[in-house]
């Protein structure tokens, strides 16, 4: 069993940690205050890890790869490819492109835990990874992350194509280097730019089947892109007092919950409206537009729920945004299900073939 974590925190991260108030005022005042709630140059490799042997040790890096996050980049990935090969694709190449893929998000999870360790040891959703608890060291982790960096470009590259290695490869870099390293610690819009590489297994997919990138593969990554902040936010809004004792400015924390309500629905809107222009672009059916049409206006509604609480004054607990983080999750497997069944089951549309 894992003890809690205050009880194996040595002595140099113990003095280090310093107990914070939480909320919008505690967020203002700890920014003017060079303090940071974690310091950064604490030992957290001291921590003494809770369990031993090689079936933990595995289980510990393979959770710093983040399953369940690739398992949603997986949703986008393989229906892309059905819809870019006009009915089911090789097996062989889905398999190759999934394999690449995931140890490509799988290193960079790993290095994003890697590069926030301080921060995951002060937010209560994420102190008991590995490298906070101490079971993995961070140069293992720095380690594993790179080689499996490379072994997924190297997979990619000479299995599937070099275009769709570059490309997964490109979203590791804007994930690690342009989101955690610059943007997460220093904007509140950290998620909107930083969250484009959680949109670029649409167009691993889709160049592993043709080689190239088309009009209707861009369209799927704008709908991943306006996805990612009503998404995330929702999220965000759930754990503000972690972020704000983190030091970390989402939009939740540095802004009011009518604000952060208002632009989920602006991002919302534009999401299912992207979503509807694939229509003419590929000429999908009926299959795809019930599904775009259907989840999409479930989101909205969803969003305009949270938009409405907020413009209240409701507090977060009557706020509810994990129902919105939830369904988000429920309307982006709907409409990339809608992908990969219409060019199976293709029932076009009146006036278009």
């Amino acid at each position: 069993m894992v003890r809690p974590l205050g009880s194996r925190l040595g002595p140099a991260v113990l003095a280090a940690t310093r107990t914070q108030p939480v909320g919008q005022d505690a967020f203002d005042r700890t920014t003017r205050n060079p303090v940071t709630t974690v310091d950064p140059r604490a030992d957290l490799s001291a921590l003494s890890g809770p369990g031993s042997g090689l079936r933990f040790t595995i289980g510990q890096y393979v959770s710093l790869t983040k399953p369940r996050i690739i398992e949603l980049l997986l949703i986008t990935t393989i229906p892309v490819m059905f819809l870019a090969a006009g009915g089911v694709p090789e097996l062989w190449l889905v398999l190759a492109t999934l394999v690449g893929g995931s140890l490509s998000a799988g290193a960079a999870n790993t290095l994003n835990c890697y590069v926030d360790r301080d921060i995951d040891a002060v937010m209560h959703r994420t102190s008991r990874r590995p490298l906070v608890t101490g079971a993995i060291s961070p140069r293992g982790a720095l380690i594993f992350g790179l080689i499996l960096a490379v072994a997924s470009t190297l997979w990619l590259g000479l299995l599937v194509n070099w275009l769709s290695a570059w490309l997964a490869l490109g979203a590791l870099a804007m994930y690690v280097v342009g989101y955690t390293l610059i943007l997460k610690r220093r904007t509140s819009q950290n998620i909107v730019w930083g969250g484009a590489a959680g949109c670029m297994p649409v167009l691993v997919g889709w160049s592993a089947v043709t080689g190239t990138v088309s009009w209707s593969a861009f369209i799927l990554f704008m709908v991943v892109f306006f996805w990612t902040p009503p998404h995330y936010w929702p999220l965000s809004l759930r754990y503000r007092e972690d972020y704000a004792n983190a030091h970390v400015p989402m939009l939740p924390v540095v802004e009011r919950f009518v604000v952060v309500a208002r632009q989920i629905v602006l991002y919302s809107w534009a999401m299912v409206l992207t979503s509807l222009a694939l229509i003419p672009v590929q000429h999908v059916g009926w299959v795809y537009t019930v599904a775009a049409v259907a989840a999409g206006g479930l989101f909205l509604v969803e969003a305009h729920r949270l938009l409405a609480k907020a413009r209240s004054g409701a507090a977060a607990e009557v706020l509810k945004p994990m129902r919105l983080f939830h369904f988000s999750i429920t309307y982006l497997t709907i409409l990339f299900i809608g992908v990969a069944l219409d060019p199976i089951v293709h029932l076009p549309l009146p006036g278009l073939s």
